[in-house]
């Protein structure tokens, strides 16, 4: 079993910063992919960025790109999203996820471990 708890999340204007946290327990997730994904109000969850296990590979979301930075420290067992340049449109539930060891994918279904979430809300 793995656990994940996210943390960072909070209230910020826009154009604010904020760094979230997600930080792995029960079992290494140092081989696995891992993403964000966020969802807002009323809509489908939906992919933000992911990293491979060697931190080698990142894909992010067009909507996020030059905004938002994943990195992991596997001593940690730690995954991070730097966010800046907030948007009022980012405001979201973020959930952290583990993924495939061997393939990457941005489709929610393919994560097998998911943590609780952590609320962001950036205001106009």
């Amino acid at each position: 079993q793995v656990q994940l708890a996210e943390s960072g999340g909070g209230l910020v204007q826009a154009g604010g910063s904020l760094r979230l946290s997600c930080t792995a327990s029960g079992r290494p997730v140092n081989n696995y992919i891992m993403g964000w994904f966020r969802q807002a109000p009323g809509k489908e969850r939906e992919f933000v960025a992911r990293i491979s296990g060697s931190g080698g590979r990142i894909y992010y979301t067009d909507s996020v790109k030059g905004r938002f930075t994943i990195s992991r420290d596997n001593a940690k067992n730690t995954v991070y999203l730097q966010m800046n340049s907030l948007k009022p449109e980012d405001t979201a539930i973020y959930y952290c996820a583990r993924g495939p060891a061997f393939y990457g994918t941005n489709y929610p279904g393919d994560y097998d471990y998911w943590g609780q979430g952590t609320q962001v809300t950036v205001s106009s």
